[in-house]
């Protein structure tokens, strides 16, 4: 796979289960190194540099885990604290300044003694983020935040990582499979199938995208070439279309596919800044919007043309 991620937005990347998406991020930070091909960072290769240039890139990363990775011992202040501590020679000052920062970020403000046994999923999960928060990261992986959480934490999660991105303005990857963050929260999307990069780019291409693989995920149709493992066989595919269009002509019709409904992107909370991605985005759209096909520029100008109050201004008009 090839891939550019947009400096300063958000992307999610989708993808079945087990076609390489924690992989993908791992590779990212250099914790596993790819047979061969490079991930370039400010410069870095972090496949095939020496450690020297590779270890100091690192810290421009901050990583959410799936399942916060929270030192069960430790409270939850000292959890957040713990790279500090081992990574930079701040005082105990500097650190609970930092801390008690980041955690009024991600709304566990008040929460510092609590020890992660005392803790919902969705309170581990914002930890986490305050943790990946504390060195001033660059970049911004995030795993598979919504698991396990139900549809209002997922909600509340969502709102926290648009409001992260308006905050500090770092490059955003989160890797998921829920539909809701990724109609929601982006600026671009990417998908994974097969140790591919099926697709990658502004949040309305794909989800208006009539590539098969894209369409069954976004659906969660059973009909498409993603199997019960990984992928179906040409035969069994084949068996599938003829059992399909049969039971179409012995209905009289043919089977008309949903379209997904494309639900305005989050905004930051109020009081928050806006987000600087935003007017970086738009242009970036703008450049190739000629290129992309027409149901994706229809879903892109009918988002301009509602988007809310307050929406960045554009020099082309078509954003309010």
């Amino acid at each position: 796979m090839t891939l550019t991620l947009p400096a300063g937005e958000v992307s999610v990347m989708l993808g079945p289960s087990g076609t390489g998406k924690t992989v993908f991020l791992k590779s990212l930070i250099g914790l596993i190194k790819p047979e061969k091909g490079r991930v370039l960072v400010d410069g870095v290769d972090m496949v095939n540099d020496p450690d020297r240039k590779v270890y100091p890139a690192r810290r421009m990363f901050g990583l959410m885990f799936q399942d916060g990775a929270l030192f069960g011992s430790m409270t939850l202040y000292d959890n957040i604290a713990f790279p500090l501590r081992e990574h930079t020679r701040r005082t105990e000052a500097e650190i609970r300044r930092i801390v008690l920062d980041r955690m009024e970020m991600v709304g566990l403000a008040g929460e510092e003694r609590k020890l992660p046994g005392q803790l919902s999923g969705g309170m581990r999960k914002r930890a986490g983020l305050a943790r990946a928060l504390v060195l001033d990261p660059q970049i911004i992986l995030c795993d598979e935040p919504d698991s396990g959480l139900d549809p209002v934490r997922t909600a509340f999660l969502s709102q926290v990582l648009i409001d992260v991105n308006a905050r500090i303005d770092a490059t955003m990857l989160i890797v998921t499979h829920n539909l809701e963050i990724a109609a929601t929260v982006p600026d671009n999307i990417g998908m994974l199938y097969r140790r591919d990069l099926v697709a990658f780019g502004p949040r309305e291409a794909l989800l208006t995208s009539e590539e098969p693989v894209v369409t069954q995920f976004l659906h969660g149709d059973r009909h498409g070439p993603i199997g019960m493992s990984e992928e179906k066989d040409a035969a069994t595919m084949a068996a599938e279309r003829a059992a399909l269009r049969a039971e179409e002509l012995a209905v009289g019709a043919t089977r008309v596919r949903r379209r997904v409904e494309i639900p305005p992107q989050l905004r930051p909370s109020a009081g928050v800044p806006p987000r600087r991605a935003e007017e970086r985005h738009a242009a970036r759209v703008d450049a190739m919007l000629h290129t992309l096909p027409p149901a994706a520029q229809h879903a892109i100008r009918e988002n301009r043309r509602h988007a809310p109050l307050g929406a960045a201004s554009h020099p082309h008009g078509d954003r309010p």
